[in-house]
């Protein structure tokens, strides 16, 4: 599993040696170059282009989950604190980009297909997908925009930046299942702090606890 690496906020501390100012090692960059049909020409175009955004395909190293800001962080919290953790984690342009199984574009919108039309309700009476925003999942033909493989600054932009970088070879990637599971948490968590106090008198059952 790829490791946590230095935050925005301590991004001006000296770096463990082999790791970029994004985050990046050597190894995590050649396991983003393996996504690539020529992955040998793809260090020596980074380096030549420090700070530059990279546009790599998806389906073969990985698919990305692309989420909300808010919501992906949700998701990102849900996977640390309470499951198995993520595969690397970058934010560009106000969306979370969760880096996931290959096939993970193909099989996970069947999945919330499946949450949007079951009938499991919350107690507030609201089905669970009401709270699922979009997910856009780029799978094989599908191309991402990630930040960059070596910053030229202190600190990485906010605006594009690693969230998880990559750190290996061979990072562990979560499958459908294990995003399912968080975007559901991360729903049924933000419902339950958003709804209001229920009607004290009334009788409320929770049946999706019955799944």
């Amino acid at each position: 599993m790829s490791s946590r690496t230095p935050s925005p906020a301590t991004a001006r501390t000296p770096l463990p040696e082999g790791y970029d100012r994004t985050g990046v090692t050597p190894d995590g960059a050649a396991w983003l170059a393996s996504a690539l049909a020529r992955p040998g020409a793809a260090p020596h175009s980074w380096a030549e282009h420090p700070g530059a955004p990279v546009v790599l395909p998806c389906g073969t190293a990985f698919d990305i989950v692309n989420a909300p800001a808010i919501f992906g962080r949700r998701m990102l919290d849900r996977l640390w604190d309470e499951g198995p953790g993520s595969g690397p984690v970058a934010v560009h342009r106000g969306r979370m980009l969760l880096f996931a199984a290959p096939g993970t574009a193909r099989r996970l919108p069947t999945l919330l297909g499946w949450e949007e039309w079951n009938d499991h309700r919350s107690p507030t009476g609201t089905t669970r997908a009401h709270a699922l925003p979009p997910l856009l999942c780029h799978g094989t033909g599908d191309a991402v925009t990630l930040p960059a493989v070596h910053a030229t600054a202190d600190r990485p932009p906010l605006a594009s930046r690693w969230l998880v970088a990559p750190d290996t070879r061979r990072p562990w990637l979560p499958g459908p299942e294990v995003l399912l599971w968080a975007a559901v948490r991360a729903a049924r968590a933000a419902q339950i702090s958003i709804s209001p106090p229920p009607n004290q008198g009334a009788k409320v059952y929770d049946v999706s606890r019955r799944r």
